[in-house]
């Protein structure tokens, strides 16, 4: 029998339990299963947690906030309703869940639960032994590093106008800005902030470094990159596209990543033009309206 318990913030245990379940979700299916959104809602509150046990051990987990979130299952237990059991536990209203990778199994537990397809979040990837091209910043523009302690605020509300029709990224907090800032990955100098003569801020790229793992070399991403619809300049994404990714290569990295909206075609097109690729596919499935099927599906 499954035993799913929402919390509202995990101990330390059951976070350290979370995130070994989600290593061997990772070890079985090449592919982690959190967002680091997720990540850092398990390490620090935030949102809702549902937990659920089997034979006496944590099998499944599913993270939700406003009605959007991550739901995965040991590989050990799927295919016995612990899936389905999260699911119901979550309510019957408007669902959006993410799925890491464009997986068999997680399209069949979507249609079986009237979840469908709404958004696909590509990870593409370039290597950077191959030549950049060249990209020069618009006149009168100048590229510095971010300094902690000065730039959030002017940051945050670039970064919301940049994104403001994005339903994650352009709902970012100074409390999401300092969780990061906070992670041992964070490093200012890769942190590229591009400023008029007045030193106001007009776009920018951060980028992060990702250490090796069991199925990937160290990577570096464009993190976030972002220019304010309010100063716009012509071949300003380019430039700092750029920039970041010549930083990445100087710190040693050999190859470099990012996600984008498989519907933003202008980014989409950017990243092409500087050789990335589409290395696989994240989904979000949603429900819109509440289901009374929930539960009655089979198992997963």
């Amino acid at each position: 029998m499954t035993d799913v318990r929402p919390v509202d913030r995990l101990s330390e245990s059951e976070a350290a339990d979370v995130l070994a379940l989600a290593s061997a979700a990772a070890q079985a299916d090449a592919v982690y299963p959190l967002s680091e959104d997720v990540v850092l809602r398990v390490r620090n509150g935030g949102g809702r947690h549902f937990l659920a046990y089997a034979d006496g051990r944590l099998a499944g987990y599913a993270f939700l906030d406003d009605g959007a979130g991550e739901l995965f299952v040991h590989p050990g237990f799927r295919r016995r309703g612990i899936g389905t059991a999260l699911l119901a536990a979550a309510g019957d209203g408007p669902l959006h869940l993410w799925a890491h990778g464009d997986d068999p199994g997680a399209q069949a537990f979507a249609s079986r639960n009237g979840l469908t397809r709404a958004r696909v979040l590509w990870q593409m990837r370039r290597p950077l032994d191959t030549p950049l091209p060249d990209a020069a910043l618009p006149a009168g523009v100048t590229v510095r590093q971010f300094r902690p302690g000065h730039d959030e605020s002017e940051w945050l509300a670039v970064n919301a106008r940049a994104f403001a029709d994005h339903p994650e990224q352009g709902r970012w907090t100074e409390e999401d800005l300092r969780l990061r800032e906070a992670e041992p990955w964070f490093d200012p100098a890769g942190f590229l902030l591009a400023v008029d003569i007045a030193d106001t801020l007009l776009a920018f790229h951060w980028t992060k470094v990702h250490p090796a793992t069991a199925t990937d070399p160290a990577l570096g991403e464009i993190y976030v990159l972002g220019v304010d619809p309010a100063g716009h300049r012509r071949g300003m994404g380019a430039a700092l596209s750029v920039a970041g990714l010549r930083h990445l290569a100087d710190v040693g990295l050999a190859d470099a990543m990012l996600y984008v909206d498989e519907s933003n075609t202008a980014a989409v097109a950017l990243y092409r033009r500087l050789g990335f690729e589409v290395y696989q596919a994240d989904i979000n499935y949603v429900r819109e309206r509440p289901s009374p099927a929930t539960g009655r599906s089979g198992p997963a």
